[in-house]
């Protein structure tokens, strides 16, 4: 049996309304939905939009307000200059396949019934799986930058061959040999 999507409705009064249990929820219920695992979709209730992102930005503020923030300032920094530019969409790409990965071990470490755990019999992790985590940000890195090495060789490439027809164009008046006869000319010498 498939999981329906849960819908929560916001209302003009600032109130959210989970309409599968019919009740009016508080971000840190809709915080706890998200720790249980569970799908939902926030919508305004007026105008149907899509508000899912918004109230999940609400409750990471909230959080990085309250106790121990994730993001140090200087990584906020970071990430608000990748806006807008030609990098946004791999950074996207980088950091959310990096904290699946992340995610993934991290279930591996903390479920013993898998048979995957790397917990000694103590409680203590294996300092391997993060190893291995580490070892896998290569190949990912290199994955997601090599498309981008490749448009940007080719548009160097593109960019020298019209800086070469244009100092033709500018420069056809002038009685410059052709670059090969130079070349053999002072074979010639």
């Amino acid at each position: 049996m498939v999981s329906q999507e849960r819908l929560i409705k916001k209302y003009p009064n600032r109130r959210l309304y989970d309409t599968a249990t019919s009740t009016y929820i508080t971000l840190c219920d809709v915080k706890t939905l998200v720790m249980e695992g569970s799908e939902f979709k926030v919508i305004d209730a007026k105008s149907g939009d899509d508000l899912t992102r918004s109230i999940l930005l609400q409750i990471i503020t909230e959080e990085e307000s309250n106790g121990s923030p994730i993001f140090s300032s200087k990584m906020l920094y970071q990430i608000i200059r990748f806006y807008g530019n030609e990098f946004q969409q791999m950074m996207s790409c980088y950091l959310e396949k990096n904290l699946q990965t992340f995610m993934e071990i991290q279930t591996k470490l903390q479920n013993p019934e898998n048979g995957t755990s790397n917990s000694g019999s103590d409680g203590i992790f294996d300092p391997n799986a993060y190893t291995q985590f580490i070892n896998m940000q290569g190949p990912a890195i290199q994955g997601l930058m090599s498309n981008y090495l490749e448009q940007n060789a080719k548009a160097f490439v593109t960019m020298q061959e019209q800086m070469q027809q244009q100092a033709n164009t500018m420069f056809s008046g002038f009685p410059f040999p052709p670059a090969d006869s130079t070349s053999k000319d002072k074979d010639h010498e």
